[in-house]
């Protein structure tokens, strides 16, 4: 029979960086209290959470990197929201950050998790803010309690 490997959420595996974006706070601060109660319940204790503030979803990828680079974390949550404006200097954005944060995830080997919301409109990131499409931050962090156990069992 196959060797099978699966993360769970109900077990709390080392420290926890979450990097988010002080841009958009009103939307970002729920991400942020969504991922630490989830973080919480899992059972890591508050001292295992680090949480640091960046201007705006640009400088996520940067401090994400920096976190990664102290090896101290099990993975990195990164959480912001990007909202459609006027002009396409969202999408902009939207590109780097997302590639960026995958790259700096495979460069390092370490979980680090896109949280970051990219919406059209303000009513859309509140809805993905604790409205009736969820919490992506709840969902940032239990892909990252997930991705820390999955870790600890692969070879």
């Amino acid at each position: 029979m196959a060797r099978e490997f699966a993360g769970r959420t109900d077990r709390a595996c080392g420290r926890f960086a979450i990097v988010v974006a002080r841009y958009n706070e009103s939307i970002t601060e729920k991400l942020l209290a969504g991922a630490l109660s989830t973080l919480q319940s899992a059972g890591v204790p508050t001292e295992q959470i680090d949480v640091v503030r960046v201007p705006g979803a640009w400088e996520l990828p940067v401090t994400a990197q920096r976190m990664v680079s102290t090896r101290d974390y099990a993975a990195v949550l990164c959480l912001g929201a990007v909202i459609r404006g006027e002009t396409s200097h969202d999408e902009h954005i939207n590109r780097q950050v997302s590639l960026s944060l995958g790259q700096i995830a495979l460069d390092a080997g370490l979980p680090v998790l896109f949280g970051v919301l990219t919406c059209n409109s303000l009513e859309q990131a509140i809805h993905r803010a604790g409205g009736n499409a969820g919490n992506k931050g709840v969902e940032t962090a239990l892909a990252a309690l997930e991705m820390a156990d999955l870790w600890q069992q692969l070879p």
